[in-house]
C-alpha cells in the first residue's frame, strides 16, 4: 500500500468510527508553525475543511488581516489592536455615547461607527438598515470569541470584508440561488414562484447577514470559514440546503408571507446536516475554489 493509499485509508476509517478531522487538524497544526505562515495554504484548507474550534480564532485573524503572517509579530500587534480598542472606547465614553450599560454588541458598533467617521450626532438616533446588520453579526461573534479585543476586531474587518472584497459579489447571489435551486429541484423553484414567493425570500438574512440570527453559532462559525478565506459563495448553497431539507413543508405552504416567515425561523436542530450538506454541494458545483467569490 502507498503512503498515499495509506493515508487515505486511514481518513476514511477515522471518519467512519467518529474522529473525521484527526489527519486535517494535524496539517493545520503543520501551516501553523510555519516562521511565516502562508495565506495562500490557510486559505485552501479553510475552504477544504472545517477549522478545528481550538484554532479558528487565530486563523480568522490571519486571514481577515488583524495579525500579519509572521509568528514573532503577533504579541506587538495584538497589543497595537488592544490600544486602538480601548482609544476608542474611551472617546465613546468621553462623548457619552456609550456608559457601562450599553449592551456590548451596541459598544462594538458605535467604535465601527467612530472609526469609520459614521458615528450620529446622537445615540438616540434611529439605526441605519447596515446597522442591523452589524448587530446581528455582532452578536454571532459574541457568542463565538470570548475576549473581547478579538471580538471587535473580528466583526469589524469581517463586515469590512463583506463591504468591500464581496460588494459587487453578494448582490448576485439570490440569482445564484435560483440557478442552483433550478438545477437540484425545479419543481421546489417552480413552486416558489407560483406563489410569487422567490422575490420575498428572506436574502437579506441569508446573504448581508451571513445567516447571523438564522442558524446557531455552532454551524455559522463552519459557514463563516469559507466566507473569511474567500468564497461568499458558500451562502447560495446553505439557502439551497434550506429549502431542500424543508421542501414538504415549503411545498404544503401556498402563501410568500408564510414561506418567508417559516425560513426567517427554521428549526435549528437540523442547522448542522444542513451546513454539512451545504458544504459538499458547494464542493460539487463549484470544486474547491480559493479566493473566489
Amino acid at each position: 500500500m502507498t503512503e498515499d493509499s495509506q493515508r487515505n485509508f486511514r481518513s476514511v476509517y477515522y471518519e467512519k468510527v467518529g474522529f473525521r478531522g484527526v489527519e486535517e487538524k494535524k496539517s493545520l497544526e503543520i501551516l501553523l508553525k510555519d516562521d511565516r505562515l502562508d495565506i495562500e495554504k490557510l486559505c485552501t484548507f479553510s475552504q477544504r475543511f472545517p477549522l478545528p474550534s481550538m484554532y479558528r480564532a487565530l486563523v480568522w485573524k490571519v486571514l481577515l488581516g488583524i495579525l500579519p503572517p509572521h509568528h514573532e509579530s503577533h504579541a506587538q500587534v495584538m497589543m497595537y489592536r488592544k490600544e486602538q480598542y480601548c482609544d476608542v472606547l474611551h472617546a465613546l465614553h468621553v462623548v457619552r455615547f456609550v456608559s457601562d450599560a450599553t449592551p456590548q454588541v451596541e459598544v462594538y458598533l458605535r467604535m465601527y461607527q467612530l472609526e469609520s467617521g459614521k458615528l450620529p450626532r446622537s445615540p438616540s438616533f434611529p439605526l441605519e438598515p447596515e446597522d442591523e446588520v452589524f448587530l446581528a453579526i455582532a452578536k454571532a461573534v459574541e457568542e463565538m470569541v470570548e475576549d473581547s479585543v478579538d471580538c471587535y476586531w473580528i466583526i469589524r474587518c469581517f463586515v469590512n470584508q463583506l463591504n468591500n472584497k464581496y460588494r459587487e459579489s453578494l448582490p448576485q447571489l439570490p440569482k445564484a440561488f435560483e440557478q442552483y435551486l433550478n438545477l437540484e429541484d425545479s419543481r421546489l423553484l417552480s413552486h416558489l414562484k407560483t406563489c410569487s414567493a422567490l422575490s420575498r425570500l428572506p436574502y437579506d438574512l441569508w446573504f448581508k447577514r451571513c445567516f447571523a440570527g438564522c442558524l446557531p453559532e455552532s454551524s455559522l462559525q463552519r459557514v463563516w470559514d469559507k466566507v473569511v478565506s474567500g468564497s461568499c459563495k458558500i451562502l447560495v448553497f446553505v439557502a439551497v440546503e434550506i429549502l431542500l431539507t424543508f421542501k414538504i413543508k415549503v411545498m404544503a405552504l401556498n402563501n410568500a408571507e408564510k414561506i418567508t416567515k417559516f425560513l426567517e425561523n427554521i428549526p435549528q436542530d437540523s442547522s448542522d446536516a444542513i451546513v454539512s450538506k451545504a458544504i459538499d454541494l458547494w464542493h460539487k458545483h463549484c470544486g474547491t475554489p480559493v479566493h473566489s467569490a
